[in-house]
């Protein structure tokens, strides 16, 4: 690799960056500009015929390997998924939104001149904070994973009772739809959905947001970032609840399990390029219509 060649990924959704052209004109970009260019799907699995066969591709881990750079093309799910996949040796992260909101995105379609800029290294690296989920059954741990935005505990199309935790005091308790326990940067997702608060992406803290609470009392809270949280459902008679990570797989969340989420050794780093403030970027957005 020549001395101002660098290694960029490109991880498009092709759901969302249809025919990939916004992939393959910032591929086209960055190789005019002398980079080394290698294209990663975030998704393993997308709908037969969306990804070109043409198209050569190279595992998401396997690319971020000696990577200067990845960037995101479609909203934040596939920011989030690819975040997960390169997180215990993180790359910067610049998204470029093809979502709907896409709050964690630092460009739209139109700031593609700006790709360049950062595949030469300006840009400011901005390090969020994780959580990770441990999903405990008879004192054993059955499932683990780590969260950028959040973990949610949550029943299918009922209420449930449930119980939140902060190193071993209650802190709430109540009966509603459910519960979601969000790092800063999930502050925009479900968590504000839920009348969640708006936390600055880059500050470390953890977010208990009750989810249609059916007691007045039960409100938002934001966490010192060395909490542990636990989170108990106890009887449900006999209702099906779930326990999601960044809106993945569901997991059964069965009566006596307890869910421990603390803060990660783990972080992701999003690249800041565009001057705009998190004010300026949730804002605008929020006062989008959809």
């Amino acid at each position: 690799m020549a001395k101002n060649e660098k290694k960029i990924v490109l991880c498009p959704n092709p759901e969302r960056d249809i025919g990939l052209k916004l992939t393959m004109e910032a591929r086209h970009r960055l190789i005019s500009a002398g980079h080394e260019v290698v294209i990663s799907r975030p998704f393993k699995q997308n709908r037969e015929g969306l990804f070109p066969e043409t198209i050569e591709t190279v595992p998401l881990p396997q690319a971020a390997i000696n990577a200067s750079l990845l960037i995101c093309f479609g909203g934040d799910g596939t920011i989030l998924k690819t975040a997960r996949a390169v997180m215990k040796a993180p790359v910067p992260i610049l998204g470029v939104n093809l979502g709907h909101k896409g709050f964690m995105a630092e460009l739209e379609p139109s700031d593609m001149e700006l790709i360049i800029a950062a595949a030469n290294g300006e840009f400011v690296p901005i390090r969020r904070m994780m959580l990770d989920v441990e999903l405990l059954r008879n004192g054993k741990v059955i499932f683990c994973d780590s969260a950028l935005n959040d973990a949610v505990i949550c029943g299918t199309a009922t209420t449930i009772k449930v119980a939140a935790y902060g190193d071993d005091c209650k802190i709430t308790e109540y009966t509603g739809d459910g519960i979601i326990v969000a790092t800063p940067t999930g502050s925009t997702a479900y968590s504000l959905s839920a009348g969640g608060s708006l936390v600055e992406p880059t500050a470390k803290n953890i977010l208990i947001t009750p989810i249609c609470a059916h007691l007045i009392t039960a409100r938002p809270f934001v966490l010192a970032p060395d909490r542990v949280v636990k989170i108990k459902t106890g009887e449900n008679e006999g209702k099906q609840i779930w326990l999601s990570v960044d809106g993945g797989e569901l997991i059964p969340f069965l009566p006596a399990d307890e869910l421990k989420i603390k803060m990660s050794s783990h972080q992701t780093i999003m690249a800041h390029i565009t001057g705009r403030s998190f004010y300026d970027i949730a804002f605008k957005k929020l006062g989008e219509r959809l």
